[in-house]
């Protein structure tokens, strides 16, 4: 059979999937300084050649993806869009929006399952779209899921960024307030940090997530147990149950039934990430099954705890929630732990939240990365020959997209120099992206890939499809949500909601350059095995 370029489309290549979890482990070499055989055999199964190092266990995929949520720092952040709905926003805003993240979840792990790859979402849309479909659809979804998870390298820096002055706030007692362009300068030397961290601790950077994973956990028990304790023996009053769980307020100019729902979008950022899990599929040893634990867990943890940390935030809070919107501090969470801690107390749980912060940012950047990478593997972003090299020196990462999503956030992140709702845009960015990347694989599956779709070790069954469709009328809501500005109904400029023209950008430009331009040589996935080699095989 005559040699075809090994840089062909994946079309043909994996005949339909149906046998991608029986291939004949004779078939293709594999490097063992890499993966085992029967990794290689798996990735290779859909056309990939192995080239990432695989060291990442069940526990340490489930790790990446609990750090980059990083439970209570995440939580701090986005207190702005939980408070004003009052104790029953926070709490119960929390508990409705998790559990329906969970049910995305599990939709995302019947596919992460089934088929593990580094560009999952935007691989699997191809896989199941229509023919007429699959490529704009699997072009679009990989921008949207690339330019999501670097608006969540913008949104979790900006948030450190936020923390590191609000110490500074403490520690005058309020009479030091940063300018933005402090706030952008902090911001923009810690995603530089990040990007020389991600580079040089490749080789130990799945041991570091098991470590930022217990650090959260100190944390959060620190946090439920000293905030209580705290206030009785200063004999503060602490919130009733029935307070905290069943009173509400408004503080927006939104009517009470929308101030609820847009306490959602604290989850909704909090708990984006899990899709990293995907991102790390071939780093990670036996994928099929440490895909899913990863997605699963780190979402139902995040759901549990979630609960038991608002729930006491909103019992140490007071009862005067214009106090806590209105802090000099710059963070409702800052105010929480001063009025119950004092500023010692204060001082010692805000700099701890901010080093966690930090190790959150160094984790998005290398799930970001992967998925830039898995996207240049692929052909479709600008100067792809040059992105997907790995460097074997930095332990076999890809070290062009760590320092090209990390450039790229930088320049997103001149929006915060704009006013306060600009900077709100840097976190639902994040969520509507990886919203609308999340959804279109989901909608593909069920839609045309009913009878392609091959189960892997984890399935949900017949429940599946009624999960998907479940997923994707979330997801449909969620998106159209973190485009509402926070004040309405008529929001004027300094309130506004950038993220539907940062999104709507993007999205329209993906579709628009892959209609001018793209469909000429953009035709989905590529594979990269050397085809002299395996073609009779595969």
């Amino acid at each position: 059979m005559a040699p075809r370029d090994s840089r062909e489309n994946l079309e043909g290549v994996v005949t339909e999937v149906e046998d991608q979890h029986h291939v004949d482990e004779k078939s293709i070499e594999y490097d063992p300084a890499l993966a085992n055989a029967a990794d290689t055999q798996q990735l290779a199964s859909i056309g990939y050649k192995q080239e990432l190092q695989r060291h990442y266990s069940s526990v340490q995929v489930f790790a990446i993806a609990f750090s980059i949520m990083g439970l209570l720092p995440s939580i701090s952040a986005t207190l702005w869009f939980s408070v004003p709905a009052g104790p029953v926003g926070m709490v119960w805003g929390w508990f409705s929006a998790s559990a329906l993240i969970f049910v995305v979840g599990l939709a995302i792990a019947d596919l992460g399952s089934s088929l593990p790859t580094s560009g999952g979402l935007y691989w699997w849309t191809h896989y199941f779209a229509a023919e007429r479909y699959k490529n704009p659809l699997s072009f679009l979804v990989g921008y949207s899921n690339t330019i999501g998870l670097i608006g969540g390298i913008c949104s979790i820096d900006y948030g450190f960024a936020s923390f590191i002055v609000s110490l500074g706030t403490i520690s005058s007692d309020g009479e030091w307030i940063p300018s933005r362009g402090q706030l952008y300068a902090i911001f923009v030397a810690t995603v530089l940090s990040h990007g020389i961290l991600a580079s040089s601790a490749g080789r130990v950077m799945h041991h570091l997530q098991t470590w930022f994973v217990v650090a959260n956990f100190v944390l959060i028990i620190a946090t439920i147990i000293a905030l209580p304790v705290s206030m009785r023996l200063r004999n503060i009053p602490i919130n009733s149950a029935s307070y905290v769980f069943s009173y509400s307020i408004n503080e927006t100019t939104w009517p009470s039934g929308w101030a609820f729902m847009l306490s959602w979008l604290s989850p909704i950022w909090t708990i984006g990430a899990f899709d990293s899990c995907v991102h790390m599929s071939e780093e990670a040893k036996n994928p099929t099954k440490a895909v899913p634990i990863g997605i699963l867990a780190s979402i139902g943890g995040c759901w549990i705890f979630g609960f038991l940390v608002t729930a006491v935030l909103a019992a140490c809070a007071g009862n005067n929630f214009e106090e806590i919107l209105g802090t000099p501090f710059g963070q409702p969470i800052a105010q929480i732990y001063y009025n119950a801690l004092g500023k010692s107390g204060a001082l010692g749980f805000m700099s701890a939240i901010s080093i966690l912060q930090f190790f959150m940012g160094l984790s998005i950047v290398v799930a970001a990365s992967r998925q830039t990478w898995a996207f240049s593997r692929d052909g479709a972003l600008p100067f792809s020959s040059f992105l997907r090299q790995i460097s074997k020196t930095f332990g076999y990462q890809p070290l062009r997209t760590v320092w090209a999503t990390c450039l790229t956030a930088i320049i997103i992140g001149l929006l915060s120099l704009i006013n306060n709702a600009a900077a709100n845009a840097l976190f639902s960015l994040a969520a509507a992206g990886n919203n609308v990347a999340w959804a279109i694989p989901i909608l593909c599956r069920i839609l045309w890939g009913r009878e392609k779709f091959r189960p892997g070790p984890f399935y949900t069954g017949r429940f599946s499809v009624a999960i998907s469709i479940a997923a994707l009328m979330y997801l449909t809501f969620s998106t159209i949500l973190c485009m509402f500005p926070t004040e309405g109904p008529n929001p004027d400029p300094s309130v506004m909601n950038y993220s539907a023209v940062v999104n709507g950008t993007v999205w329209g430009g993906a579709l628009l350059y892959y209609f001018l331009y793209a469909h000429k040589w953009f035709k989905g996935p590529k594979h990269t095995l050397d085809i002299m080699e395996n073609e009779d095989d595969i």
